[in-house]
């Protein structure tokens, strides 16, 4: 599978972003999708999951009701809405796939896109 994210851009805060992660090679459908990021000087940290059914979601206790993850397998894309952006959402945006459901670690992820960068000013 390769993944390609795609959204990221310049919002003030109290805006919103869509990201995008489309989807290419084998079947998208069998794979949980996330997205992760990683802001300036940090580790790279978990977001969202969207399981591989569509059937469930799982997200950061701090992100909670300002993220929304959703997919659409018909177009091979996983999506991040992202609501209320805050300084502190400003990271490099990344979409990776799992066979497994729900995953917080990085390891437990075996494709992953490219990233895209989000700023976040205050």
């Amino acid at each position: 599978v390769q993944l390609q994210a795609s959204g990221g851009g310049l919002v003030q805060a109290g805006g919103s972003l869509r990201l995008s992660c489309a989807a290419s090679g084998r079947t998208f459908s069998l794979y949980s999708v996330s997205w992760f990021r990683q802001a300036p000087g940090k580790e790279r940290e978990f977001v969202a999951a969207d399981s591989w059914t569509g059937g469930g979601t799982y997200y950061a206790d701090s992100l909670k009701g300002r993220f929304t993850i959703s997919r659409d397998n018909a177009k091979n894309s996983v999506y991040l809405q992202m609501n209320s952006l805050k300084p502190e959402d400003t990271a490099v945006y990344y979409c990776a796939a799992s066979t497994y459901y729900p995953r917080t670690q990085q390891r437990d992820y075996i494709y992953w896109g490219q990233g895209t960068l989000v700023t976040v000013s205050s």
